[in-house]
């Protein structure tokens, strides 16, 4: 059966309001100086209005190139010059004593237009660095992987921040799919070091581990040697909640194995339900506290049924009365919208939920059976 492979990623654009908002600042400046010459022509006395135009080289400085500022503080100069002379103040001390203050606001304003450029410049090549980063921690999924579709929902809580404490990742073995989703103890870069590190153990073991039980203690053990080899990391001190999906193919069934992690919502038709585990097991990194054991829930999942995955940036969102996000009552009010809307919808409704915002790390992945026999009958 043949997979398909990652859509295309679209070149990051800038926000609209972030353009209209550079199209303004570079417009101020312009538009200073128009007003001073309408100010001049319309009224007799314009001398105080024809100070604004010491301002013009500041506000370039905000948005213009350090030629741009430049050239903007020489045509405030040359104009207020005009301007003076018109009104026949030719020859003044005045005259020189502003040109010079121009001139001077010019030179500061160039400066800051340097460093604003150059900082702009060092901010592009760490979100370049940024992106090459989280198409290697954290790849794109494929919208179709074997006998399930998958939709994705990943907000980092850092601001301009693309990775967070939350994980993914889902292969295709022979004769099943292994989906992980996890979400690492606390926030910042050592949650994102003990992501990569739990990311980079499951892409080397989930496909020959014989079973999800096994899976789950590679990688616990992943985590201890990388603890081992660097004692000081953080990834050390850190554990982290996980949930592992077995979809075998052709078997109408699913097979969890919940390490600590929030409890998945399954949909069967409009019916929505918490796959509870009776006996789930310590979050990774946890293990040595308790003699480790697994115990895998083996649940129906056939054709047309979901599987929503999810971090508790999704379930642990209040509302400004401090009411937890309703997740299973949305979850049930979406039950008949199409699969690759979801992940949007839960999106746009956790933004407008949470009081002020999003400030945890979100991830929610939305698992659909496509294909596969009919799953054994539910107990009524």
């Amino acid at each position: 059966m043949h997979t398909a492979g990652p859509r295309p990623r679209p070149r990051p654009r800038p926000a609209v309001g972030s353009r209209t908002q550079v199209n303004l600042g570079r417009a101020l400046p312009v538009l200073v100086m128009v007003l001073v010459v309408v100010a001049d022509i319309v009224t007799p006395d314009s001398e105080r209005v024809d100070r604004l135009l010491f301002t013009v080289p500041a506000l370039a400085a905000a948005t213009w190139s350090v030629w741009g500022t430049i050239g903007m503080g020489v045509v405030a100069m040359v104009l207020r010059a005009v301007l003076v002379l018109g009104r026949g103040e030719s020859g003044t001390d005045e005259l020189l004593a502003s040109e010079g203050l121009i001139l001077g606001i010019t030179a500061a304003s160039a400066w800051v237009s340097a460093v604003r450029t150059r900082y702009e410049r060092d901010l592009a090549e760490v979100t370049a660095v940024a992106d090459v980063v989280q198409r290697v921690v954290l790849r794109p999924l494929p919208p179709r992987l074997g006998p399930v579709e998958l939709h994705l929902l990943y907000v980092a809580a850092a601001a301009k921040a693309r990775i967070g404490g939350d994980f993914y990742e889902a292969v295709r073995i022979p004769g099943a799919v292994r989906i992980m989703l996890g979400d690492v103890q606390g926030k910042g870069l050592g949650a994102v070091e003990t992501a990569s590190v739990l990311l980079g153990s499951f892409r080397s073991t989930a496909y020959d581990a014989p079973d999800l039980p096994a899976l789950a203690d590679r990688l616990d053990e992943g985590l201890a040697r990388y603890a081992a080899w660097d004692p000081d990391s953080d990834a050390a001190e850190r554990f982290a909640t996980v949930v592992l999906v077995e979809l075998p193919e052709g078997t109408g069934t699913a097979r969890l194995l919940n390490c600590g992690h929030p409890a998945p919502l399954l949909q069967h038709g409009t019916d929505v339900s918490p796959v509870e585990v009776a006996d789930p097991s310590l979050p990774l990194n946890l293990a040595g506290l308790a003699d480790s054991h697994h115990h895998v829930e083996e649940f129906p999942f056939g054709p047309g049924d979901r599987l929503l995955l999810y971090t508790d940036g999704v379930s642990e969102t209040r509302d400004r009365a401090g009411t937890f996000y309703p997740l299973e009552e949305r979850a049930r009010q979406w039950s008949t919208a199409p699969s690759e809307q979801v992940p949007d919808l839960l999106h746009r409704d956790l933004a407008a939920y949470g009081d002020g915002g999003l400030d945890d790390d979100v991830a929610a992945l939305l698992i659909v059976r496509t294909e596969g026999t009919n799953p054994p009958e539910r107990p009524r």
